[in-house]
């Protein structure tokens, strides 16, 4: 499933998934783990890394249902916050329904993300994106 997702790269690793079915098959999956940024990784945010439902069989709220049973899931665990990140040409629906807000709009980084061994820039680094949170 995750090699369907629309612009991004498998993640790396992850504390926890879900997954979401409609009684006979796998039809969406939702990864949470570390924040990426470091200065967020505060021990108490948790980060949805991946959603991804298929396309091919659509199911009424699908992602909602997955983003909530992600915070859900981390508030038993012990989070008080939980983000993501949407690019902003995206409609974020899913996560409104599910009771997630936007609180922060990040800058396009086309350079920055190049600074450690190992990373590969992907035209996505360059586009702007809004930081949805629930907490």
């Amino acid at each position: 499933m995750l090699n369907f997702h629309r612009h991004n790269k498998p993640t790396q690793g992850g504390k926890f998934a879900i997954g979401a079915s409609d009684g006979e098959e796998l039809i969406g999956v939702v990864i949470v783990g570390r924040p990426v940024a470091r200065r967020l990784d505060d021990g108490f945010t948790a980060e949805v890394t991946r959603c991804c439902v298929n396309d091919w069989k659509p199911i009424a709220n699908a992602c909602s249902f997955l983003y909530g049973a992600a915070w859900r899931a981390a508030k038993a665990m012990g989070y008080t916050k939980i983000i993501t990140y949407t690019l902003q040409e995206e409609g974020g629906a899913s996560l409104r329904g599910a009771g997630w807000e936007v609180v922060a709009e990040s800058k396009a980084n086309e350079n920055g993300w190049l600074n450690r061994p190992g990373r590969d820039w992907q035209p996505i680094y360059g586009q702007l994106k809004f930081r949805w949170e629930a907490s």
